[in-house]
């Protein structure tokens, strides 16, 4: 009687008991979760937002981001400057406020990539 129960649950053992994680490329029914789940595990990219100052180039801008930093003599805060060429498949131009994020290096300077046009420069 034990040996039959636990045949019953062996063979009654489906895809649907088995985690989404354990299941084969093949055997997740749905691409998007198998999609989803890849980006779960990715690590967090590190997001920017800045000023373009230049849109001279094809699909590319470069972003001036300015932070505050603590002088740590005077213990006054200090702007500091730093300018990112960014991938730019949305058609920002000079004055927009934009968001970029790190990503894969597309060229031998540009890392980012732009993924929102925050404002749009007054013209």
């Amino acid at each position: 009687m034990a040996e039959e129960n636990q045949a019953e649950t062996n063979s009654g053992a489906n895809q649907s008991d088995v985690p989404d994680n354990l299941l084969a490329p093949s055997d997740v029914p749905d691409n998007k979760a198998g999609a989803e789940a890849a980006e779960k595990k990715r690590a967090h990219r590190s997001q920017k937002v800045g000023a373009v100052v230049s849109d001279k180039m094809q699909k590319t801008v470069v972003v001036r981001v300015d932070r505050l930093v603590k002088h740590t003599k005077y213990r006054r805060y200090v702007r500091r400057t730093s300018k990112f060429m960014a991938h730019d498949e949305l058609g920002a131009t000079i004055g927009d406020k934009v968001r970029i994020v790190e990503t894969r290096p597309m060229s031998a300077r540009k890392r980012w990539r732009v993924i929102e046009i925050v404002q749009k420069a007054a013209k």
